[in-house]
């Protein structure tokens, strides 16, 4: 990532990246005002816009600073031990709630800039999410088990399915909430993950984890 801020005092640049975190993360793009950042980052707006051309630039850039945030957290040396397809969706998606939730208005950005009408944005946000699911298999499932799922199954498909539920729950919960409660989105998640695993493992490996949880339980 282009560091756009690097002129300016650590405090001064973490200054604007949380305003524009926080008006990004509570509003519609559309609705986000740039006037509002610079006077929230105590800058003028002329000098946000010396540092980026526009306001589609200062958006793109903040993504960007939240996905460098999120990543190396994220992927960290336990990461690349977990073999079984779900508990490594199960173990990423908790590590980044967390991470998230330790972030002012990081989560509401991060929702809104994958769940919601992005405008003109759009386009780089659909290019850059196509290039993530085309390269997530290579770099972050390398070490999986993908035997234990049936041959019909595609292992990528269940992962759309579960970006698909979480799609679908997160506008209903913006829609009639406007915020996200990351530890219900949680839940649902390991519950979405729980019926997914049910239609996808075969047999053999679904009796062996009822054994071993059974067994865990009497233990």
């Amino acid at each position: 990532m282009e560091d756009r801020l690097s002129s300016l005092s650590e405090e001064k640049k973490n200054a604007v990246v949380n305003a524009a975190l926080e008006v990004f993360g509570t509003n519609e793009y559309k609705r986000a005002s740039t006037d509002l950042i610079a006077a929230k980052a105590g800058i003028s707006k002329g000098l946000l816009f010396y540092y980026f051309k526009n306001k589609k630039e200062l958006y793109m850039y903040i993504f960007e600073y939240v996905m460098e945030k999120v990543g190396p957290r994220l992927l960290d040396r336990h990461f690349f031990e977990i073999t079984d397809y779900f508990e490594l969706l199960a173990y990423a998606a908790d590590k980044k709630a967390r991470i998230l939730s330790s972030f002012p208005f990081l989560m509401e950005f991060s929702v809104r800039a994958f769940f919601t009408s992005r405008e003109d944005v759009s386009e780089d946000m659909n290019s850059f999410m196509k290039n993530q699911m085309d390269t997530m298999f290579v770099d972050y499932f390398k070490n999986v088990d993908m035997t234990k799922f049936r041959e019909d199954i595609d292992p990528k498909e269940i992962l759309n399915m579960l970006l698909w539920l979480t799609d679908g729950y997160l506008h209903q919960r913006m829609f009639y909430t406007d915020t996200v409660d990351a530890d219900e989105l949680m839940r649902q998640f390991r519950k979405w993950s729980e019926m997914l695993k049910r239609i996808a493992y075969k047999e053999e490996y679904l009796t062996e984890m009822v054994g071993r949880r059974q067994k865990n339980e009497r233990d």
